[in-house]
């Protein structure tokens, strides 16, 4: 039987190297280029593999589960007859009946190829077996698609041809465009293109030069092609990641000029430049308790000065972009989608259910093999029509699911926790070295420490998620193969996104809010004192966590693994084999297209290549008013990711199944809600992670001139040193080298020495009441704005509506004309016979008379 891997089709184009391609030629009447039948003459369009249980001497020729079973009860009786005078020795029942669990196994997989292939035969393709190659226990089997097959399939289809184009204002406009951009272009020409069916090993050639090579990073991928070579929902996917990309260009320079903005604007800042001014000499309060001691507000000078270059009144307004950016890249990808679903034909593909896609042999091929061999697809139809789980069956499975889920969602914040606690135990030891290098280095090493363990964490834990998710899948036994993908794709990304963004969450809206003050901290499992932020705010961190973890999961998890394990696995089936390298070489050099091409990796689907990018999209808008580098970055990584997907999809993975599909699916849901979320966390994050807020409310209210000058006075409050707790105060009072009385932190509250000491105070309620305020007119006004762009930008292209109405048009002058011909006909056949309905009066004349 063909083995577990069914699925896995081994491709006709793997190792570029060793077939050269520039003899081939288009035309069609040429000579048939590629692997052939032993004739010579039909192409083979497909292989599938399968394992050979048995050594070759002993496999009957026959194709006939049948005529196999009847050999083997003739064999049986000849023994039986030829032995009745010596009986044969007894066997061990419980060894005998292990052989016949195997026979019974060995002849029911057997009976299950058999039928296979007796149905590919009845489908009307053509099959050659390939059982002596030079690859033991393997056997191929050689598929070949007549073209009367084809024909037929696309008239079952009712697959329409394109009407002509009418030469119009936007037809001149995009060929105007196209002729501007022609450098941008791949070099795959029309009358190439063309012939593409009929050469897949050309095309895959064309593909190699002119997708995946890192040297046409500038050029459009040509989406035809890959269509045309691996499926709609590939080409799908590689159309999707194209328009992301190229829509990632102005906002990276948009994020670029916000951050020279904040650059060139760092010596003005005046709150920065009070902070390092020493002759302001403000003590501030120990950051832990006892091992810390006081310190100068101009040691953070520093940081004040860095958070200036993401804490900046531009970052609001990138916000708002962002967020018309999110709007403008889905109604772009929409339009995008059905100017393809046209150009492929698939605008009526949910009415009618097509499977079956005749422009390429290999196409057919694979959904008549996705019907009737897939494992899963076997399965499914089992449980459909014999088991018929209900709800009520399928309830202890979803209830496992979620608590497995919730459960593994406080493990992520579980992990966070003890960050956090590494965070605090980490700095109080530092404080403590004797080492004059840890302690000026403090705030740096904490910072970039816990980013690090956090990426290494979430990397380890994606791996994990993934396969958790996919078992809690299979668990549910989804009826069919979009549900199961639909489920998979939810738990994935479920685990996942809280996986990457709870420490990112956590610095951003939690860190410095349940801290407390001097005297009365609040403390965690025991005398670990909660974080607080510096002086200029989290933002710096969060703009940290969120760059190391962005540049982490791009560089090492996305490129660096997909780069490096197919190497590995490669150096380790070198390593395992007897054969050194000249040997392994030349045995190559033996092997045949498809005997090279079952060493290639399995496909395993698309979806991990969406999440990466999903991931990437929530960096990019959630909290890019912290990063506004990030859209910068993602460009950068997507010009790369495409190019080592392209090269990975044409050299290193066998081809996988081709499918059809008219959009991206629960992805773009997903999209589009990440789009909605990302106005409301940005809200959030200007409003109480920032200093935007209690800038704007100090400059308009409380500020004696109008400027910024003393707000730094303004959000720090006064603290008694007689009033800590005992067992908290700093072990060495004396580390400034004079006595303090009075220190300083940063909170809103009331002074010592007032009636209501260390109470909230009216500014504290009064920045609370504008934060929130606009957190809900920001919120509003962008998704007013977003919602006003999809109302403004139609869905359908205006040439493609104007297309399809033409159509419409045909269509129904093609059907007025039937009718025509119909009526045309019943009349010329009336008048042909004008005598029969006079002939029946003059019968009955005699009668009268």
């Amino acid at each position: 039987m063909y083995s577990r891997t069914m699925n896995h089709f081994v491709t006709i184009c793997s190792s570029m190297s060793r077939t050269p391609l520039n003899s081939l030629k288009s035309d069609e009447a040429g000579p048939k280029q590629g692997p052939t039948f032993q004739d010579g003459q039909r192409r083979v369009d497909y292989v599938l593999t399968y394992h050979i249980q048995k050594p070759q001497s002993f496999r009957r020729k026959t194709s006939h589960f049948g005529d196999y079973r009847i050999l083997r009860s003739l064999r049986r009786s000849l023994s039986m007859m030829r032995g009745r005078d010596t009986p044969p020795p007894k066997e061990d029942p419980e060894v005998a009946a292990h052989k016949h669990r195997l026979d019974y196994h060995e002849d029911d997989k057997r009976f299950r190829q058999t039928e296979f292939e007796d149905n590919l035969r009845e489908m009307g393709l053509e099959l050659e077996k390939d059982e002596g190659n030079k690859i033991p226990g393997i056997g191929f089997l050689k598929i070949h698609a007549p073209w009367n097959v084809l024909c037929r399939e696309a008239e079952f289809m009712k697959l329409k041809m394109p009407t002509k184009k009418v030469c119009d204002v936007v037809e001149r406009i995009n060929l105007f465009i196209r002729k501007a951009t022609a450098p941008l272009h791949p070099k795959v020409e029309p009358n190439r293109a063309q012939n593409m069916l009929f050469y897949p090993l050309l095309s895959c050639q064309i593909l190699y030069d002119e997708w995946a090579s890192y040297s046409v990073f500038y050029k459009y991928q040509p989406i035809g092609l890959i269509r045309k070579y691996f499926g709609e929902k590939i080409g799908l996917y590689f159309a999707w990641l194209g328009v992301y990309t190229q829509m990632l260009i102005p906002a990276a320079i948009v994020g670029a000029i916000v951050f020279l903005y904040g650059c060139a604007t760092v010596d003005n800042d005046i709150p920065s430049m009070e902070i390092c001014d020493p002759r302001n000499n403000i003590t501030m309060c120990p950051l832990c308790d006892r091992a810390c001691s006081y310190w100068k507000l101009k040691t953070a000078c520093g940081t004040a000065r860095a958070s200036h270059l993401f804490d900046n009144p531009a970052t609001v307004f990138f916000s708002i972009f962002m967020a018309l950016w999110a709007a403008m890249f889905m109604e772009h990808w929409k339009r995008r989608q059905m100017r393809l679903n046209y150009i492929w034909d698939l605008t009526g593909f949910e009415e009618e259910e097509v499977s079956l896609c005749p422009y390429n042999t290999a196409c057919l091929l694979l959904y008549v093999c996705s019907y009737f061999s897939l494992d899963y697809v076997l399965i499914t139809l089992f449980q459909e029509k014999k088991v018929k789980l209900t709800c009520t069956d399928r309830a202890p499975a979803y209830m496992t699911g979620l608590f497995t889920m919730l459960i593994m969602v406080g493990v992520t914040f579980a992990v966070v926790f003890g960050v956090i606690l590494y965070r605090i135990s980490i700095k109080a030891a530092l404080h403590m070295s004797s080492n004059p290098t840890a302690r000026t280095n403090i705030r740096a090493t904490v910072k970039g420490t816990a980013a690090v363990i956090n990426l290494v964490i979430i990397i380890i834990m994606d791996e994990v998620y993934g396969a958790l998710a996919r078992w809690l899948t299979l668990l549910e036994v989804p009826k069919t193969d979009k549900s199961f993908e639909e489920r998979l794709i939810i738990k994935t990304f479920v685990l996942k996104f809280a996986n990457a963004f709870s420490p990112i969450v956590y610095l951003a809206f939690f860190r410095g809010r349940m801290v407390g003050r001097p005297g009365d901290y609040v403390y965690v499992i025991g005398s670990y004192r909660m974080e607080e932020c510096a002086h200029a705010g989290c933002l710096m961190e969060l703009c940290i966590q969120l760059c190391i973890t962005m540049l982490g999961k791009q560089l090492i998890q996305n490129n660096l693994f997909e780069i490096g394990i197919p190497k590995i696995k490669k150096l380790i089936r070198r390593r395992k084999s007897d054969m050194d390298s000249q040997q392994q070489e030349d045995y190559n050099m033996t092997l045949q297209r498809h005997e090279k091409d079952h060493f290639l990796g399995p496909f395993v689907g698309l979806s991990p290549e969406y999440m990466e990018m999903i991931i990437q999209f929530g960096m990019v808008t959630l909290f890019v008013a912290s990063f506004p580098l990030a859209p910068l970055f993602a460009l950068l990584n997507n010009i790369i990711e495409i190019r080592l997907d392209a090269k990975k999809f044409v050299t290193e993975v066998r081809r996988p199944i081709a499918a059809r599909a008219k959009d991206i699916g629960i992805w773009y849901n997903l999209l589009r809600g990440l789009s909605k979320v990302a106005v409301i966390v940005n809200a959030f994050v200007i409003s109480f992670t920032s200093d935007f807020i209690p800038r704007l409310v100090y400059q308009y209210m409380y500020s004696p001139d109008g400027s910024m000058h003393g707000f730094v006075n303004h959000t720090l409050s006064y603290f008694n040193v007689s009033d800590f707790q005992p067992g908290t105060a700093p072990l060495q009072p004396m580390h400034l080298g004079y006595e303090v009385q009075i220190c300083r932190y940063k909170d809103y509250r009331e002074t010592p020495w007032s009636n209501t000491p260390y109470d909230l105070s009216k500014e504290f309620w009064a920045i609370l009441a504008c934060r929130l305020a606009f957190v809900v007119v920001f919120q509003n006004v962008v998704m007013l704005m977003s919602d006003f762009v999809d109302w403004l930008i139609p869905d359908i292209p205006k040439d493609i509506s104007l297309q399809i109405h033409k159509e419409k048009i045909l269509m129904v002058e093609l059907f007025m004309k039937e009718e025509e011909g119909k009526k045309l006909l019943r009349d010329s056949h009336s008048n042909q016979s004008p005598l029969q309905p006079r002939s029946r009066p003059a019968s009955h004349t005699p009668s009268n008379c």
